[in-house]
């Protein structure tokens, strides 16, 4: 029986810094991935259109049109990307000291481990 009692703080920041930026870089292609079929379908142009109808014509719909524009998504997309690097890492690192603080109380995790 083996027991952790202690998670070097830094080696889980510098993988959970790797492990978000990779899931945020999936998540932005996601984002452009699906902006584009969308913009394929006409969505956001049928999302204009109705603007227009609603609130009347050029009333609204040039407001929406810069909302749903590829620039404005990638971008908000980018800064997503970035909070969520930032507080992924800064969670998981405080996790591990918090775990350290923790397992110096109660002597730690045991785990059992088999060939």
């Amino acid at each position: 029986m083996l027991r952790l009692r202690r998670v070097d703080p830094w080696s889980v920041m510098k993988v959970s810094v790797v492990l978000a930026a990779t899931v945020g870089l999936v998540l932005v292609v996601a984002v452009v991935a699906l902006w584009w079929v969308l913009d394929s379908w006409g969505v956001f142009q049928a999302a204009v259109t109705t603007v227009d109808q609603v609130a009347g014509s050029g009333t609204g719909s040039t407001v929406v049109a810069g909302y749903l524009g590829f620039s404005t998504v990638l971008g908000l997309s980018l800064v997503l990307w970035v909070v969520d690097v930032v507080l992924i890492t800064a969670l998981a690192t405080l996790g591990a000291v918090v775990y350290n603080v923790v397992a110096a109380l109660t002597g730690g995790l045991e785990v059992t481990l088999r060939e």
